[in-house]
């Protein structure tokens, strides 16, 4: 576990930064993006303790993803559009690729270095299966055990490896030390040239792939059009290009062929789309066709514009390796961020989408330019003005990533508690404060 803490930001080696020169603010920016991601852990006992009467269909102490019913803000966006979940994978990555730069300020062996590099993504990518992929079958039924014939391949853990290894590998090969100057386009063109071709390459194929009309078939759905073999199958009229919405998109068609349909997330966020007519976390009868199919948010295809994200947080990282002054630090950093923030907004203005299950470049340039913003502002407050006291249990949640991430991400905090009952097992804390809040 502790040396797969790089991949969330964790700084390492002791040669690269030492301890006396630890960046606080970055194990704070890495503690606020486990806090955004755990808020509704958190939130769930002030409620109950709160006894705030809450009639909703959904468990307590579950992520982000399904607390939109009590804090719409908090829950990712149905589909186009930006609220506080959106920014938590974009910030993970954003933290990544800064700390990157600090773990590879000086490579003495390229090779060496690739293959830790590349064992640690290996290493992040198979413990995200694990969490993801199925094994654990949540805190309802207390078993565990997957289907290797419906495993999901792709999830957080997943995404955060392959934007780490792309940076890691774009660090080791592509910077160009021999320049003493440090800026964003001088020393590491060759990181920006492959940030664009990463870009151009997610614009053709999201804009310029043909979506044929497409079939899907599911065993245990909501409703039904035509059954099967005991299966219920449903057809998707698309045959469009360019499409951006969530039945036609070519990210998700590109995730059914190559992953197939039944590898891919089974309660994607679209289901809450006034469209798709959810009513105790069903599916309505008369909901279209595409509101029962599966869609994967960490997709193929938006994981290369994620990439990009950990690229653009690689660049701010060398400011922090290679320059001293807190002032001209700060100056780089602003400058770039509202630089990026007023390009995604622009993009944005002309039709390009905000679509974090897209990962759209709008997205990514507007989230990367908030991390950057958000970093800027922790770093003047922690580590130039010094007040670390005020951030002291970030910092802490900041050093423990991984593990914290773990915990909350497989719900095994909840499971362990949920496992302890008294004569029969509906009779546990969990079940007790989830029949209290809905009474």
């Amino acid at each position: 576990m502790a040396d797969l803490e790089p991949l969330l930001g964790v700084q390492e080696p002791p040669h690269v930064i030492t301890k006396s020169t630890r960046i606080a603010s970055l194990d704070v920016f890495r503690g606020l993006c486990v806090f955004v991601s755990s808020l509704p852990l958190s939130l769930s006992p002030l409620l109950f303790f709160l006894d705030l009467q809450i009639s909703v269909g959904i468990e307590l102490m579950m992520l982000v993803d399904y607390v939109g019913s009590i804090f719409p803000i908090i829950a990712h966006s149905p589909w186009n559009g930006l609220r506080l979940a959106d920014i938590v994978m974009p910030f993970f990555l954003f933290v990544a690729g800064v700390s990157l730069a600090l773990v590879y300020k000086k490579v003495s062996n390229r090779v060496d270095a690739t293959r830790k590099a590349v064992l640690r993504a290996v290493k992040l990518f198979l413990l995200g299966v694990f969490l993801q992929g199925g094994y654990f079958h949540g805190i309802n039924s207390l078993t565990y055990g997957v289907d290797i014939e419906r495993i999901r391949w792709l999830g957080i853990l997943q995404r955060i490896s392959i934007g780490y290894i792309v940076a890691a590998l774009c660090e080791i090969w592509l910077s160009r030390r021999t320049h003493r100057e440090v800026g964003f386009f001088k020393s590491y063109y060759w990181h920006w040239i492959l940030a664009f071709s990463l870009s151009a390459m997610y614009l053709g194929l999201v804009y310029g792939l043909y979506v044929p009309d497409w079939r899907f078939e599911i065993s245990s759905p909501t409703s039904s059009m035509l059954p099967i073999n005991g299966s219920y199958a449903y057809m998707v009229k698309c045959s469009v290009r360019g499409d951006l919405g969530p039945a036609c998109n070519s990210a998700g068609m590109i995730d059914r062929y190559v992953l197939g349909i039944d590898h891919l997330y089974a309660k994607p966020v679209y289901r809450n789309l006034k469209e798709c007519n959810m009513t105790n976390s069903q599916v309505s009868e008369s909901s279209p066709s595409w509101c029962h199919a599966p869609f994967d948010p960490e997709g193929l295809l938006s994981s290369l514009t994620a990439a990009v994200t950990c690229i653009i947080g690689l660049q701010c990282g060398h400011v922090l390796a290679h320059i001293q002054d807190h002032k001209e630090r700060i100056q780089n950093w602003s400058l770039f961020s509202v630089s990026l923030l007023l390009l995604g907004m622009l993009l944005a203005f002309i039709g390009i989408p905000v679509n974090k299950s897209l990962y759209t470049i709008s997205y990514m340039l507007i989230t990367s330019a908030s991390a950057g913003i958000t970093f800027c502002a922790l770093y003047l407050l922690v580590d130039v003005y010094g007040y670390r006291w005020v951030t002291t249990p970030l910092g802490w949640m900041g050093k423990h990533s991984l593990s914290i991430f773990v915990l909350v991400t497989s719900n095994i905090a909840v499971i362990a508690i949920q496992g302890f009952y008294w004569s029969k097992p509906e009779n546990n804390l969990v079940e007790h404060v989830y029949i209290s809040e809905n009474t």
